[in-house]
């Protein structure tokens, strides 16, 4: 998806990619703001001093393991995702600006388009554990804002060797970022558990 929004072909579609790229990263904002602000709010329905006890804390704990194990493929399972984002056919079909928000709105939901990592979940069961959605709309409109941002990249393509120095550059960044994700998982697993015990 990355790539599908550059200069390069906003300009052959007719497009103006500052006008698409923007609609793209407000839409995912707001997507995360939904996200957030719905979590927020189901979390709200549980009693506070469920949420803040140990055995939430654990609960989310295992969770997160459960989500690390998915990422690292163990015993060949996986997150659970869906197959495509929004229709490639918009691209020809409709202005940049439209497909912008489509693309955007589904980035920042998270939830409903192909999910890499489980940090998606993560940060949807963080707004949830909270039970106020005025930290859920913070965590998932920030969540929104970061994955939006680097369509910023393509900004000077406008060639299409230009186009495959960016993909190969995402593809040599990918590892690492699965290494960061799996290690942020980790780390939130074992504070939650610390916390818990030290709880009770």
């Amino acid at each position: 998806m990355l790539t599908s929004i550059s200069p390069l072909g906003e300009r052959a579609r007719a497009s103006r990619w500052w006008l698409t790229t923007l609609a793209y990263v407000v839409s995912s904002v707001v997507g995360g703001l939904a996200l957030g602000l719905l979590a927020g709010l189901v979390g709200g329905l549980v009693p506070a001093s469920w949420r803040s006890s140990p055995a939430a804390y654990l609960l989310v704990a295992v969770a997160l393991v459960l989500g690390l194990l998915l990422d690292l493929r163990l015993g060949g399972r996986r997150l659970p995702t869906w197959r495509r984002q929004v229709d490639q056919a918009w691209l020809g079909r409709y202005r940049g600006w439209v497909v912008g928000v489509g693309f955007g709105a589904q980035l920042g939901f998270g939830l409903v388009t192909i999910i890499t990592s489980a940090t998606t979940y993560a940060m949807a069961l963080f707004c949830l554990l909270s039970g106020d959605p005025t930290v859920g709309m913070v965590v998932g409109g920030t969540f929104g804002l970061v994955r939006a941002l680097p369509s910023t990249f393509m900004g000077r393509v406008v060639t299409r060797d230009e186009l495959w120095r960016v993909l190969a550059g995402v593809e040599r960044a990918a590892p690492a970022a699965d290494v960061a994700a799996r290690l942020a998982l980790a780390a939130a697993a074992a504070t939650l558990t610390v916390i818990a015990m030290r709880g009770t």
